[in-house]
């Protein structure tokens, strides 16, 4: 896992560019600590940041490669190629000779033989920018579910692009301007695919490419969820599901370094981690992690969206796997204190105590080992989420986790409060007119549908920012194989009735995994990510808020209603489930730091 960033411009000479090349290249170190690398020409200039994961002494970068006669290609990448050994075999093949065991050089010479086709024969997680000194070409390229991030900046003559929005801010054609809309957008948490939240910066889209040279432009998809009929039966379903995981999962622990697994309890990563054992084997080794709270057992409630703790059931599944297990507590001032440290991390605002705390947990991690596998991004697939099951939630036509902003407006000024509700029903609607249709499909099976398009291309990455930005700025590497390409295409066309066979909620999951995890696992109610609880913690936030507050030079003060704000602090107790006042507190406070911090330009 790595960082990447660069510039190509087809008339400036960038030869000498190395200041600027080397200041984008300096904010990715934390997400590539061991190595660092840049190539410059005249036309394109490459940086790379590099976590070494496979083949350590031979995978540095940027990596070029030719065919005889043709000038060198050279490539920048992050991620992971889990294929890339078959890959190797086809290519030597068809005559290609490596120099290293690396799947950056696979990469690179999947590209010398097939072109900008290379991207479909990819099984991985990956970003990564090529250039093409032959065709004075860049390309880019972005895994199918958007697991690794890659932004980029267009001009009139040229591309600057980066793993982070940092990376590009160092760069001096890049400005932190930000529309009224643009912050709209940003305080509705999901992100829009594309975009940025600063103004021109845009973002490679999941599962696309973008094709650059001195002509133009161009992006399109090589991805895309296909619908069709599903013509297995349950018990097909449920033994090709446990197939498709175990494969995924079995690829997925290809590594030169020490590897283990996040390890809650619940019933996603238990079943990532029990499936890894059994590649691995029940011998004690497989170190497993799990996250919690000081006085979690003192002052935890239970509610819909966390109605038990995990650690139980962490320390169960890690005895019945015999896993080495250790389970993290974090103290309140820690979680208060890194606030700042997520910010910088992700480049904008978002769930500052979930985001603390994955932040802390893998930094932890990391002492131990540099790649974990993560039960992610099985709820979007499987239907885990509470809004799936809810007659009430599906019948609103709405983005299911609107009301995490909407519970934001009541605070916020009114023209921003507006901007916000009109971005949540715009994104929707756009939302809606990118669904895959199954002509004959019935009602149900049709907004079932639409709420997986939601999941997948909405809420998904999300989820999947956060961990990238948390683990990465840890220099850890995080692996999810419910993001295996064939498992998705798989569950997309699934009926409801077999992901959720007799109202079970991931019905088909559990099936799968029967007999491999103890019976109160797999029929454990899902239990989301675990929340500070502790009344110093919300205590702190209302004491920073008034002091925000204070200051007549806040930069809150012209996106907030002052006394709607004031009014909310002044509330005894917090709120339970998914969004709660201490959640509004942090995402506000986040906010006011961002401004400050990157200096954003409303504009």
């Amino acid at each position: 896992m790595c960082g990447i960033a660069g510039w190509v411009d087809w008339e400036r000479d960038l030869g000498n560019e190395h200041r600027v090349l080397d200041a984008m290249t300096g904010t990715l170190v934390p997400r590539g600590p061991d190595d660092g690398g840049t190539w410059l020409s005249r036309q394109a200039a490459l940086g790379h940041r590099r976590l070494a994961v496979v083949d350590v002494e031979g995978g540095r970068q940027p990596m070029t490669a030719a065919r005889d006669g043709e000038a060198p290609c050279v490539v920048t990448f992050s991620g992971e190629i889990y294929n890339f050994r078959e890959l190797r075999r086809l290519l030597t093949s068809c005559g290609h000779r490596f120099r290293t065991s690396s799947d950056t050089e696979v990469l690179l010479r999947s590209y010398l033989e097939w072109g900008a086709e290379c991207v479909t024969r990819l099984d991985g997680m990956f970003a990564f920018a090529l250039w093409d000194p032959g065709r004075r070409a860049l390309l880019l390229a972005r895994d199918r579910l958007g697991v690794k991030p890659l932004y980029f900046l267009p001009y009139q003559n040229g591309v600057v692009f980066g793993s982070e929005l940092k990376t590009l801010l160092a760069h001096p054609f890049a400005r932190p301007e930000v529309t009224p809309d643009g912050l709209a957008a940003m305080l509705c948490v999901t992100p829009v695919p594309g975009r940025s939240v600063f103004r021109r910066i845009r973002a490679v889209r999941p599962g696309h490419l973008v094709l650059a040279d001195a002509a133009g432009r161009r992006e399109r998809p090589y991805w895309r969820l296909e619908s069709h009929e599903h013509p297995d039966d349950h018990p097909t379903t449920v033994r090709t599901v446990r197939r498709l995981l175990k494969d995924a999962v079995e690829r997925q622990l290809v590594s030169d370094v020490p590897i283990g697994a996040l390890l809650s309890g619940g019933l996603d990563s238990s079943a990532i981690t029990a499936l890894a054992a059994d590649v691995i084997g029940h011998d004690g080794v497989t170190p497993t992690y799990s996250v919690g709270f000081q006085d979690q057992e003192k002052y935890f409630t239970p509610d819909a969206t966390r109605p038990e703790q995990d650690s139980v059931f962490a320390h169960s599944v890690a005895e019945t796997l015999r896993t080495r297990h250790t389970e993290i507590l974090l103290h309140t001032e820690d979680v208060l204190r890194a606030r700042s440290e997520v910010l910088r991390a992700r480049d904008v605002p978002g769930f500052a105590d979930i985001n603390a705390a994955q932040y802390l947990m893998f930094r932890v991690v990391k002492k131990e080992v540099t790649v974990v596998l993560s039960g992610d991004a099985a709820d979007e697939s499987l239907g885990g989420y509470p809004w799936f099951h809810s007659p009430a939630a599906r019948a609103q036509h709405a983005l299911p986790w609107a009301a995490i902003p909407q519970s934001v407006c009541p605070v916020l000024d009114g023209d921003l409060r507006r901007r916000v509700a009109r971005h949540l029903t715009d994104d929707h609607a756009q939302a809606m007119t990118e669904v895959p249709r199954l002509p004959g499909e019935d009602p149900l099976g049709t907004r079932i549908r639409e709420l997986f398009h939601l999941n997948l291309t909405r809420w998904l990455p999300l989820m999947l920012d956060f961990t990238d930005r948390t683990s990465m700025r840890a220099g850890l590497e995080v692996r999810v194989p419910f993001c295996d390409h064939r498992l998705v295409e798989y569950l997309w066309n699934t009926p409801w009735h077999l992901k959720s066979p007799g109202g079970r909620v991931k019905g088909l999951l559990r099936d799968a995994m029967a007999g491999a995890l103890p019976a109160h696992v797999l029929g454990r109610r899902k239990t989301s990510f675990p929340v500070n609880v502790h009344p110093d913690y919300e205590a702190g936030l209302r004491e920073q808020m008034r002091a925000e507050l204070s200051d007549r030079n806040s930069a809150l003060s012209p996106l907030v209603d002052r006394a709607a704000l004031l009014a909310l602090l002044a509330r005894p107790c917090d709120s339970p489930g998914m969004w709660r006042v201490r959640d509004t507190l942090a995402l506000l406070l986040q906010t006011a730091e961002w401004l400050r911090a990157y200096r954003v330009v409303l504009c």
